[in-house]
């Protein structure tokens, strides 16, 4: 039956207008009716109007309605994929009728943590993309401690990668771009999902599907150690989604950064996200380049890029 109302989405003829797709992708991007509204300047009632109109349209629920807010459905999950390439295609479809051809407007050379890439890069570069077309972009994902070699080097122009632990602080320059609190992952029906107050030590009693990728795993282990806890590792691996479909299907739990949270697994099993009592780290995501270096132009495009992104979300 989901797998039916799934790609009647996709396979259905469609009425809905570009406005009605930009405000839907603008609420699943903050969160919020009031949000995607301040960003947008326009009335919260238009918003709501639209979505309505385009869940009408579409046959499905984008969002769950709830007293504090909404949560995106599976449905709108896949839709926002769609949703977003459209946008982004009629973008493209513009920029080619313009008269005025792109020049290259130099190069620009990035390095990506593993964590950042999926979730951070990859909206910073469609928006980079879009505002300059002619800048040859080169990007080399990898460990911090290799990215910040890189860096150091020249060999790099910036980095966006995890900067809570930046080893080399003397000779590179970070700004904060993105700060995300740690947060449990539970199967939906898990005891703990209902639980007023979730400690370290519930925690520790668990089985810990365990993310090996961009400090994570040291990270959450020093945090449980620290605690006094000492956390039964069911399963470690380098895949986020991985870790989602065995959070999904009741393997374990995890602990991660809330950045990388997503409701749904790739099955479409539901995973509910609960805060933890206790004074938990943060992962820092942040712009890094080589301080006293000479910027080129399109490196510093890329930064005011971030930064303008950074001030939309705290708005």
């Amino acid at each position: 039956m989901l797998a039916t109302a799934r790609f009647g989405v996709i396979n259905r003829i469609m009425a809905f207008t570009l406005r009605q797709l930009q405000y839907f992708v603008a609420v699943a991007e903050q969160g919020s009716i009031t949000r995607a509204a301040q960003n947008l300047s326009i009335s919260q009632s238009s918003i709501t109007e639209a979505i309505k109109e385009l869940e009408t349209d579409l046959g499905v629920e984008l969002f769950e309605r709830h007293p504090r807010g909404l949560h995106i459905t599976y449905n709108g999950h896949q839709f926002l994929r769609h949703a977003t390439k459209i946008l982004a295609d009629v973008s493209d479809a513009r920029r080619s009728f313009s008269d005025e051809k792109a020049v290259n407007a130099g190069k620009l050379h990035l390095g990506v943590t593993s964590l950042v890439a999926g979730y951070v890069l990859s909206d910073l570069l469609a928006r980079y993309r879009r505002a300059h077309p002619g800048v040859e972009i080169s990007a080399i994902e990898d460990n911090g401690s290799y990215l910040e070699h890189l860096l150091v080097g020249g060999e790099l122009d910036v980095a966006v990668m995890v900067i809570s632990n930046l080893r080399d602080r003397m000779a590179l320059q970070a700004e904060i771009i993105e700060t995300s609190p740690y947060r449990l992952w539970l199967p939906l029906g898990h005891p703990l999902v209902s639980a007023d107050i979730i400690s370290i030590n519930d925690i520790a009693k668990e089985p810990l599907i365990m993310l090996t990728v961009d400090e994570i795993e040291e990270n959450t282990g020093k945090l449980l150690t620290a605690l006094g806890a000492r956390p039964h590792v069911a399963f470690r691996t380098r895949s986020v989604e991985a870790v989602r479909s065995l959070v999904a299907t009741g393997a374990g739990i995890a602990l991660l950064p809330d950045l990388v949270y997503r409701p749904w697994s790739l099955e479409g099993d539901r995973i509910e996200s609960r805060d933890v009592s206790g004074a938990l780290p943060v992962v820092q995501v942040g712009m890094v380049w080589r301080k006293g270096s000479s910027l080129p132009q399109a490196a510093r495009d890329f930064v005011g890029i971030a930064e303008a992104l950074r001030s939309g979300r705290n708005r």
